[in-house]
């Protein structure tokens, strides 16, 4: 009885043994299998909305073992059962020697694909439609005097709701860095946009931008009308600037309330999107005496006066020489 449950004794610890071998070896396999660099079929890996782990697997990972399969097709349902990490549908860019683990994290956060999208100052809602339109579905019109026309990033799969928060947010740390500017306790934000995007239809450089800048300033500091040529064309084109012919004399008697010939002041609201550039040159305040300019064709650039005299000889002199 004794021999009995010595040899009993002996095969129970030689059975526990083999047990425990079989799981350390097993641990170190799966831990092997986690961490060894996969054969992943396309650098660029599409996991489609609902699609399970198995098929995801075997779509997107080569030589895969059954038990290798297994493995990995648990190790992922653990990980969303225990540790939360879903995967995310999308498209994801993936190194060629990445480990399960690495996999994992990647395709459990929202799509590493990075697009980028510039918006360029003085583009029309139209212009800026169309090229929302190769990213986002059911884009929605943004108001000139929202966003600040610059390139954004953004993740491949973000919707446009999201994409237009990021927007308004810059913006609005933009702007929050010249609350104390004297232009901005001068003049509301939306008046501020509308002075940028007058600018941007205007300007042609930074140091004309700044002139034109000045010469705005300058005349509602005096009450004066503005006279700008690019309120017109937005009055009459609505908004869309394809004039096809040049500004007539009779085009600046419109009575719109856009036309700055007719109406002192700002028009009611911004004629384009505005640039970060411009609205640097609008706080910075810059100073000229200067009251009026004109555009000469043969010079290519924006010639300045002081007073209307200066002004419409200069106009004058560029009118006898076409």
């Amino acid at each position: 009885m004794v021999l009995e449950e010595l040899i009993l004794h002996y095969y129970l610890k030689v059975f526990s043994l083999l047990i425990v071998t079989l799981l350390i070896t097993f641990f170190l396999y799966t831990f092997y299998v986690l961490n060894k660099d996969l054969d992943i079929s396309e650098r660029l890996i599409i996991i489609k909305k609902g699609e399970k782990i198995e098929n995801f697997l075997s779509q997107n990972i080569n030589d895969l073992s059954k038990i290798e399969s297994i493995i990995l097709n648990s190790y992922f349902k653990a990980s969303n059962i225990l540790l939360n990490k879903f995967i995310h549908f999308g498209e994801f860019n993936v190194e060629s020697n990445v480990s399960a683990i690495n996999l994992l994290d990647i395709i459990s956060n929202p799509s590493n694909i990075i697009n980028r999208i510039t918006i360029v100052e003085g583009w029309t809602n139209k212009q800026l439609k169309f090229e929302l339109s190769k990213y986002f579905k059911n884009i929605k019109n943004v108001p000139y005097e929202d966003i600040i026309a610059d390139t954004y990033f953004f993740e491949k799969n973000s919707n446009f709701e999201t994409f237009m928060e990021n927007l308004i947010t810059t913006k609005s740390k933009y702007m929050n860095n010249f609350k104390d500017n004297i232009v901005y306790k001068k003049f509301t934000e939306n008046e501020i946009m509308i002075i940028g995007s007058i600018i941007e239809k205007e300007g042609l450089g930074t140091e004309d931008k700044k002139k034109i800048s000045s010469v705005i300033l300058n005349r509602l500091n005096k009450n004066m009308k503005l006279q700008i040529d690019a309120t017109v064309i937005y009055a009459i084109t609505k908004g869309q600037y394809n004039l096809n012919r040049k500004l007539l004399f009779k085009d600046l008697k419109i009575d719109h309330p856009f036309n700055t010939y007719i109406y002192k002041g700002l028009p009611p609201k911004p004629i384009s999107y505005v640039g970060k550039e411009t609205l640097d040159i609008i706080f910075e305040n810059y100073k000229t005496d200067f009251l009026f300019y004109f555009f000469n064709n043969s010079l290519n650039r924006h010639i300045f006066s002081k007073t209307y005299s200066e002004h419409k000889k200069k106009l004058n002199e560029y009118r006898n020489k076409k």
